[in-house]
């Protein structure tokens, strides 16, 4: 079987010269570096489809890429910046944090879990997806439900709140599976094509994204009950009350206007790029709810 999970090179020198990049200065927010230095750099992720992702043409997109542009609008706005300047940055699960706190990029517009562990170093704005860990497997695999790993090889994404779930629940449970680590997404998922691991475990609308993108999706599937249900939420800097309620008050915006659930539609019930495969994947009652509450509440 071949298959190929496409993902563009990533910006190497970009990433090594983030750990000299200044860190915000104390007691300065964002929309006080915005205005100053006249830019804004915007995370992105290379294959966190369909939140954050690189297109047919090495270009990001997708849906937390699109609502990261209307914030941008916003602070310009705000900071009076109207030449204002958009810089981007791909950033890992690894290195997302790192990079936020020490001012290399200003927002993460990605498929970051809220949860009170990260808040510790980060704030986050209002949660804007739910999601439960679930297993990528190949199409005829026997594996059905995380009882069936028991002592096999699990992959999962070096970073993620799913790779500690799931070294969780093997002690937990005694499954005895074999838990390897990979960079990202498209590693993960490359282990399980070549057999060196048998099911990748991750957020379940990632799985469905990695599969779409494929060149046979049909020979891909995504099992197993949800496990553990988290909020995704854009990552800002911590204690910046101005723009989060910047960034909150766009996506309150956005919610309450009916604009979200357009996007939301678009990116999660239409055809998307590279392929055009849709993944159907109708929104949850989680999230419905919080189009009202507009809770930035993390997981535990």
């Amino acid at each position: 079987m071949r298959t190929s999970f496409c993902l563009a090179a990533a910006a190497s020198a970009a990433v090594l010269g983030a750990a000299f990049a200044p860190a915000q200065a104390q007691g300065t927010g964002t929309l006080d570096k915005i205005k100053s230095s006249g830019s804004i750099t915007v995370a992105y992720r290379e294959s966190s489809i369909p939140f954050s992702y690189l297109d047919g043409n090495a270009q990001p997109t997708g849906f937390g890429w699109e609502i990261c542009q209307r914030i941008v609008a916003e602070a310009k706005k705000a900071s009076g910046r109207a030449d204002l300047k958009v810089a981007t940055q791909s950033v890992t699960s690894q290195n997302r944090i790192p990079l936020l706190v020490n001012g290399t990029i200003d927002i993460e517009c990605g498929s970051t879990t809220n949860n009170s562990d990260r808040a510790k170093q980060v704030s986050f704005a209002t949660n804007y997806f739910y999601t439960g860990t679930r297993f990528l497997v190949k199409a005829d695999s026997p594996v059905k439900a995380l009882a069936d790993l028991k002592a096999k090889k699990v992959v999962s994404t070096t970073g993620t709140t799913n790779y500690q779930i799931l070294r969780r629940l093997n002690n937990e449970q005694n499954l005895n599976f074999e838990l390897l680590a990979a960079k990202d997404h498209a590693e993960s998922a490359l282990m399980v094509q070549q057999g060196r691991a048998e099911a990748f475990g991750m957020d379940d609308i990632l799985l469905y994204g990695l599969r779409a993108s494929a060149q046979n999706p049909a020979e891909w599937a995504v099992v197993g009950e949800p496990i553990q249900v988290e909020p995704y939420a854009i990552m800002l800097r911590k204690d910046d009350p101005a723009f989060k309620k910047l960034v909150d008050d766009t996506l309150a915006g956005m919610m309450k206007s009916g604009e979200f659930e357009t996007l939301y539609k678009k990116w999660f019930q239409s055809a998307i790029p590279p392929k055009g495969i849709n993944l159907n994947a109708p929104m949850s009652k989680e999230l419905r709810d919080n189009l009202k509450a507009l809770s930035d509440k993390p997981a535990l």
